[in-house]
């Protein structure tokens, strides 16, 4: 056998030639392993809500759940289907400090999000739906998107939709707009979208690792896990908007964007009043009236976002500032109408969400998620923001 050739019985990886000598004197030398430094990990800070029908009486299961998710939606029951045979459902929310993750399991039912129900409760966030069993029709504007196994649904809370859904079993990722807020032209026209392709698998595929440890993520998993959900999901809008014919809307931001972003930059200032947005957006009062018509008005909207914004601050133990400046750096000038109008949108004053912090204690560091005076998951709705 000439040189160079491996030779049986010597063992994987010798030779017979002189390149015996050079592995020898290389294995002279001991091998140095690069290895991290040994630390104690992190401990799992997420403290998920769970809700469940099982436990209730049949006939009181589905009034349970349309109670659950009225903030959401109105549902039905098939046609010819009893509330006596039960709605045996199912809800985990885990809120990781900048969006919601949800696992639920429901019976067949049909939804409403009308703009009835848009006023009563204006949430306005973007949401991924990622069926893992079941099948969904949503309807938007005339448009039907279905739902199914291998399918990434992208929807916004800020528009009517209907649908109806087989037993399903989902996964729901709840997304405030001021995530995308660096990002109008990519997401504009993109409602109930179905995102597809190798980037939707890659998502879907990363969506499913996070939901495998959710119950052990640690304060300094959170932020990377959003950012890698935020930016999967715009590549996946931007190659479904790269596959269609240029608009005069994929290339501006939509009107209600651009509004929502004014809104957001001049929350404390005591100008922003109809007038001024309309002239920011050279549109008249009768088209900005219109524009947020669905959101209970534009007047009720800048008092939400004012509100949200004020919860954030006062759920935030680092800061101090006085409840009266909280209220004053987000529009409010009186103190007592901000305390009322607190009130009435989370039902609490604002100084018992600064104490549900303080006494909190937490014994270790959490995320922001965590210190909020949360109660519910429809609070978890309303106040969620980046």
């Amino acid at each position: 056998m000439s040189d160079g050739v491996w030779k049986s019985g010597r063992g994987f990886g010798q030779r017979t030639d002189s390149s015996d000598h050079q592995a020898h004197e290389r294995r002279r030398w001991p091998r140095t392993l690069r290895q991290a430094p040994p630390h104690a990990p992190a401990p799992p800070v997420l403290d998920p809500l769970h809700f469940s029908t099982r436990a209730l009486e049949q006939a009181h299961q589905f009034d349970a759940w349309q109670a659950y998710v009225a903030s959401l939606v109105d549902i039905r029951l098939p046609e010819g289907t009893s509330i006596d045979g039960g709605f045996p459902a199912d809800h985990t929310a885990w809120h990781l400090g900048e969006i919601l993750f949800v696992q639920q399991r429901t019976p067949a039912h049909s939804y409403v999000r009308s703009s009835a129900r848009l006023r009563a409760s204006p949430v306005d966030h973007w949401y991924l739906s990622i069926p893992r069993s079941g099948h969904s029709w949503t309807e938007v504007n005339g448009e039907v998107a279905e739902g199914a196994p291998g399918q990434v649904e992208f929807r916004s809370l800020g528009q009517p939709f209907s649908g109806r859904a087989l037993d399903c079993e989902t996964v729901l990722i709840y997304m405030p707009r001021d995530l995308f807020a660096d990002k109008p032209a990519v997401l504009d026209g993109a409602n109930n979208s179905i995102l597809s392709g190798n980037l939707a698998t890659l998502l879907t595929d990363y969506v499913g690792s996070v939901e495998a440890t959710l119950d052990s993520l640690s304060a300094q998993d959170l932020p990377r896990v959003v950012q890698t959900v935020r930016d999967m999901v715009v590549a996946c809008l931007s190659a479904v908007a790269g596959q269609q014919p240029a608009s005069e809307n994929q290339a501006n931001p939509g009107l209600m964007e651009r509004a929502r972003r004014h809104i957001h930059r001049n929350l404390h200032s005591p100008d922003l009043t109809p007038d001024a947005l309309s002239r920011a957006l050279g549109i008249s009062r009768t088209r900005l009236y219109q524009l947020f018509e669905p959101s209970g008005g534009v007047l009720h909207y800048i008092r939400r976002r004012r509100l949200i914004a004020a919860h954030a601050a006062l759920s935030d133990p680092e800061n101090d500032q006085r409840i009266l400046d909280i209220a004053q750096s987000v529009g409010f000038e009186s103190a007592a109408n901000f305390s009322r109008a607190f009130s009435h949108e989370f039902g609490y004053s604002p100084r018992e969400a600064r104490n549900a912090v303080a006494t909190s204690a937490p014994t270790q560091a959490e995320p922001a998620s965590e210190q909020k005076a949360t109660r519910s998951f429809d609070e978890w709705l309303r106040t969620l923001a980046p």
